[in-house]
C-alpha cells in the first residue's frame, strides 16, 4: 500500500523536479528558494503551523481533561459539540466565518450597533485571522486523541501517586502527562500537517501574507508547472522534516504502560450551584462553537436578496431545501459523498489498524521510513495529492497491470483513503502504545492464537481510538473539496463540488442548504464518538 499509494505517485514528481530542463539539475530549487516571495511564504507557513499546534493544544487538551475528570451534565452531548468544528469543511467554514466576522458580518454588525460605532473595530485579515480559523477547525485533533488516551489510562496509577502524597501538579507531570504524550505527539503531527496544507483560510483571510499552498496554486493557474512542482516538493520536504521532529517525541513513550480496562471515577458536581455553573459554562461554549454551523443553517433559509444592512436576514424560505429534494439531479451529490466517504473510511479503518499494529509492536530498520511514507499523503495539499494519483493511475502501466482508473467512480474514494488513512493509523497507535503488552502475552500463553488474541484482546481495547479516527476520516471525506475538484467525474460528483458550483452560479442559499445537510450528516456520525469511548472503559 505504501508503494502504490505513496512511493509510486511521488517518485515521478520528485524526479521531474530535477529534470525540468531536460537535464539533471538543482537550478530550479536554487532559483525558487532565492525568490523573496518563496522565502516569505516558507517563513509564514512555518510560523502559522507552529502557532496552530500551540493554539490547538491550549484549547483541545484542557477540554479533554475536563470531560475526562469531571462528571459534566450531558457529557455525551457536550463531547459531540466540542468535536463539532471538524464537521465544517474548509470551504463551508470559511464562508461561515466571512458571514460572521467580516466587516459586514453578523457579529460585526451587532457589535457596531450595540456600541454605536461608525465602522468595524477589527478586520478579518492577516495572520491572526487565519490562526483563529485554524485553531477553531483543527483543535478537535487534540481533544479526540488526548481524550482517547485518557480513557485508556489506568486510574490506579494516579490513585497510587495520590496515596504516596504526590500533589495534583506532580500527579499530572509524572503520571498523566507521560500517559498522554503519545497522543500529544500524534495530534501535533496531524495539526501541523493540516495547517501546512491549508489553502482556503490563507487565501481568503491571509491578506498580503501568503503560504506555500497559495504560491503552488498561483503557479498552476499561470501554467508555471515547473515552479509548481518544485514548490510542491519543498512543501512535502518541510512536512517530512516536521514528521521526524514530532515523531521523535513518541520514541520516548513507553509501550504497554496503559490501562487494563479499569473504569475511571469522575468528580461529581453535587451542589446545585456547581451544576448550574457547569451547565451555564457548557451552554456558552456550545453557542460559541456552534455559531458557524448556525450561520450556514441561517443562510440556507434566508432570502439573500432581501438582506442588506440588517444584522439578521429579514425574510426566510425553505425553497432551497425543496429544490435539493426535488429530484435525483440534486440528491445525487449527497448520495455520492456518503458512499465514497463510507468506503474510504472503512478501508482506512482496516489498513490503519494493521499499519499501527505493525509500527507499534514490531521493530525493524525501515520502521521510520514506513511511518513517514504512510503520513506523506496527509502532509501534501489535497490538490497535489489528487494530481499525483490521477497522473499515476489514469495511465496504463505494468505497475497498474495495464489497467486505468480514468473516469472511474472509485478514483475519488481511493484519494480520500490515502488522504485520511493517517488519521486512523495515528488514533490506533495512541491506544496501542497504552495497551499493556502483557495482556497479549497472557492470552498467547493460555493457548490463544494470534488471530484470537487480536479479536478478543487487542481490537476491543483499541477500537475506541481507531473508530474515532475512522469517524473523523468519514467526516473529512464527506466534505473534501480541494482533492475532489481535480479527480471528480459526473458519476461521482460530491456534495462539496455541488456547493462550489452553486456559489459560482450565485445561488448562495442552495449552497448553504447543501452545507447544512453535510453538517447534519457528519454530526450524526460523530455523535457516536463520545459514547464509544465511554463504553470502552467498561470492558
Amino acid at each position: 500500500m505504501a508503494f502504490y499509494g505513496v512511493v509510486y505517485p511521488n517518485a515521478g514528481l520528485v524526479l521531474e523536479s530535477f529534470r525540468l530542463n531536460e537535464s539533471w539539475s538543482v537550478d530550479a530549487y536554487a532559483q525558487t528558494l532565492g525568490q523573496p516571495a518563496t522565502q516569505r511564504a516558507v517563513a509564514f507557513s512555518l510560523l502559522l503551523s507552529i502557532s496552530t499546534v500551540v493554539g490547538c493544544g491550549l484549547v483541545g487538551v484542557p477540554l479533554a481533561l475536563l470531560l475526562d475528570r469531571v462528571d459534566v451534565p450531558g457529557r455525551r452531548f457536550v463531547g459531540a459539540i466540542v468535536a463539532s468544528p471538524m464537521l465544517l469543511p474548509p470551504l463551508v467554514g470559511t464562508i461561515a466565518f466571512i458571514f460572521l466576522f467580516s466587516e459586514s458580518g453578523i457579529v460585526t454588525r451587532a457589535i457596531v450597533r450595540a456600541f454605536d460605532l461608525t465602522a468595524s473595530p477589527y478586520r478579518l485579515r492577516g495572520f491572526w485571522a487565519v490562526l483563529l480559523f485554524h485553531v477553531y477547525t483543527i483543535y478537535p485533533y487534540f481533544f479526540v486523541f488526548v481524550g482517547s488516551a485518557l480513557a485508556r489510562t489506568d486510574p490506579a496509577l494516579e490513585e497510587a501517586a495520590r496515596t504516596l502524597g504526590a500533589s495534583r501538579w506532580t500527579r499530572f507531570r509524572r503520571v498523566i502527562l507521560p500517559a498522554i504524550s503519545g497522543a500529544l505527539a500524534s495530534a501535533a503531527i496531524l495539526t501541523f500537517m493540516t495547517s501546512m496544507a491549508s489553502f482556503s483560510a490563507p487565501y481568503l483571510f491571509g491578506g498580503d501574507s501568503r503560504v506555500l499552498t497559495q504560491l503552488i496554486y498561483d503557479a498552476k493557474i499561470n501554467n508555471e508547472r515547473g515552479l509548481a512542482v518544485v514548490m510542491t516538493v519543498i512543501l512535502a520536504l518541510l512536512s517530512a522534516v516536521a514528521l521526524i521532529v514530532f515523531a521523535r517525541a513518541e520514541t520516548r513513550v513507553p509501550v504497554g504502560a496503559g490501562s487494563k480496562g479499569v473504569t475511571r471515577r469522575r468528580v461529581a458536581l453535587t451542589t446545585p450551584a456547581a451544576r448550574g455553573a457547569a451547565i451555564a459554562s457548557c451552554a456558552v461554549v456550545s453557542v460559541i462553537l456552534l455559531m458557524p454551523h448556525a450561520t450556514i443553517a441561517l443562510l440556507s433559509v434566508a432570502k439573500i436578496g432581501s438582506w442588506t444592512t440588517q444584522v439578521l436576514p429579514p425574510e426566510y424560505t425553505f425553497a432551497n431545501y425543496g429544490k435539493i429534494f426535488s429530484g435525483p439531479r440534486f440528491l445525487d451529490p449527497v448520495r455520492n459523498s456518503a458512499v465514497m466517504a463510507a468506503v474510504s473510511a472503512f478501508a482506512a479503518l482496516a489498513f490503519g489498524i494493521a499499519s499501527a499494529y505493525l509500527l507499534t509492536r514490531y521493530r525493524f530498520r525501515a520502521r521510520w521510513v514506513m511511518t513517514v511514507l504512510l503520513l506523506v499523503p496527509w502532509s501534501l495539499p489535497g490538490t497535489v495529492l489528487a494530481f499525483q494519483v490521477v497522473e499515476a493511475f489514469t495511465q496504463p502501466s505494468f505497475l497498474t497491470a495495464g489497467q486505468t482508473l480514468a473516469g472511474s467512480f472509485w478514483l475519488l474514494p481511493a484519494i480520500y483513503f490515502l488522504r485520511n488513512m493517517p488519521l486512523v493509523m495515528r488514533a490506533a497507535q495512541v491506544n496501542l502504545q497504552q495497551l499493556d503488552v502483557t495482556l497479549e502475552s497472557a492470552a498467547r500463553s493460555l493457548g490463544a492464537s494470534w488471530i484470537t488474541t487480536m479479536r478478543r484482546v487487542v481490537l476491543p481495547l483499541i477500537a475506541p481510538g481507531a473508530i474515532a479516527g475512522a469517524l473523523l476520516a468519514f467526516a473529512l471525506g464527506l466534505g473534501e473539496f480541494v482533492a475532489s475538484i481535480v479527480a471528480y467525474v459526473l458519476s461521482n460528483r460530491p456534495i462539496s463540488i455541488q456547493i462550489e458550483q452553486s456559489m459560482r452560479q450565485g445561488d448562495l442559499g442552495t449552497a448553504a442548504a447543501y452545507g447544512t445537510i453535510l453538517v447534519i450528516a457528519v454530526g450524526a456520525a460523530l455523535a457516536w464518538m463520545p459514547a464509544t469511548s465511554r463504553h470502552s472503559g467498561q470492558n
